[in-house]
């Protein structure tokens, strides 16, 4: 029986995730908790002895101009999407990605001099972790918001209907899965979401599920997608009998 998975990322990235749940025999269901806007930015005045991503949308959201500006700083970045987006823009990838936000900056503060500047190429809705670390280390980090990861207000009733069948659900994000739980309530579903199978990327992840009384959460070894599809697997797997 194909396990059908629910995916509350915004659409592009639940596409991606659906292709590779479909090369694991799952179908993957895509209901958006979020929607992606770009936001008008003008780039601040340089000189910056680094850039900053900690995610791809970010990256992309450069126009070529843009890109061409920067080409020349070394980028660091936290995951290897957001690597393979710096490959893909022609920036200047500086070593290989940092597992997570909190390792990156750890590295920056390492690496770089008191006093270096650096651009974070960012979105609105972040976590401080990063730029507090960074600014503790004496480093001058100056953010620029490129996107907006926007909650929707309500499913489609066809999403809610795919939901409602659905065996898991995948959560990238602590806030993400905080808007699909109020979007599930909306649409009536709130029992029936708190029953699924729930794999997070994190601990931190789960906290909103956990505090929503979900009885059936499962949380990545390491926060990128290849550790969180093989958490889901292992969770799928029957349990041996005897």
């Amino acid at each position: 029986m194909t396990r059908r998975i629910a995916l509350m990322r915004a659409k592009d990235d639940s596409e991606a995730t659906a292709a590779e749940l479909a090369a694991r025999g799952c179908e993957g269901v895509i209901a958006p908790a979020i929607e992606i806007r770009a936001l008008p930015a003008a780039l601040p005045q340089g000189p910056f002895d680094a850039l900053v991503a900690t995610s791809p949308r970010a990256i992309r959201a450069l126009g070529p101009g843009e890109r061409a500006g920067l080409a020349a700083i070394p980028l660091y970045v936290a995951g290897a999407r957001a690597a393979r987006a710096a490959r893909d823009t022609g920036l200047a990838l500086a070593g290989d990605p940092a597992a997570d936000a909190a390792a990156l900056a750890e590295r920056l503060a390492r690496k770089l001099p008191r006093g270096a500047r650096l651009l974070y190429l960012a979105g609105r809705d972040r976590k401080p972790t990063l730029e507090a670390t960074l600014a503790a280390a004496g480093l001058v980090v100056q953010a620029v918001e490129l996107y907006a990861a926007e909650a929707r207000q309500a499913w489609s009733a066809h999403e809610a209907q795919a939901v409602a069948h659905c065996d898991g659900a995948l959560h990238y994000s602590r806030r993400t899965a905080a808007h699909a739980l109020a979007l599930a309530a909306r649409a009536g579903l709130a029992e029936r979401f708190r029953a699924l199978l729930h794999v997070c990327l994190s601990a931190d992840v789960a906290e909103p599920l956990v505090a929503d009384g979900a009885a059936r959460i499962v949380s990545a070894d390491a926060p990128d997608e290849a550790h969180l599809l093989a958490a889901l697997e292992r969770a799928l797997e029957p349990a041996p009998k005897g």
